[in-house]
């Protein structure tokens, strides 16, 4: 990929939060939304004991989210999605124009 921002974070700080640690462990995430750029496409990260690859790197804006991303995400629907990162964020609201980085990752016997 050209013109990418330099890593913000580690590729290991992507997936974190226990219940979506193990939502990607069950298959049930398969992308993390992020402000910065935590892994490129092709780097393969860890979630305990399991290995997943990053897929795909894109840029969307908040506002274009559906209910399918969100359950990329982990979450049931885009409703309950944006309670809990405004819950887990202290101060953020929810503005539809500001761009993310998402991450798509999957599953892969690589380690």
């Amino acid at each position: 990929m050209e013109n990418l921002p330099t890593k913000t974070c580690s590729i290991e700080r992507l997936v974190t939060q226990a219940k979506l640690v193990a939502a990607a462990k069950a298959g049930n995430k398969t992308q993390q939304r992020r402000d910065g750029v935590y892994g490129w496409v092709g780097e393969v990260f860890e979630l305990e004991g399991m290995a997943f690859v990053v897929t795909d790197l894109t840029r969307q804006r908040l506002g274009d989210m559906t209910d399918a991303d969100a359950q990329a995400e982990g979450f049931p629907n885009l409703a309950v999605y944006k309670d809990i990162i405004l819950k887990m964020h202290t101060g953020m609201s929810w503005d539809d124009d500001h761009l993310v980085w998402v991450h798509s990752f999957a599953a892969t016997s690589k380690v």
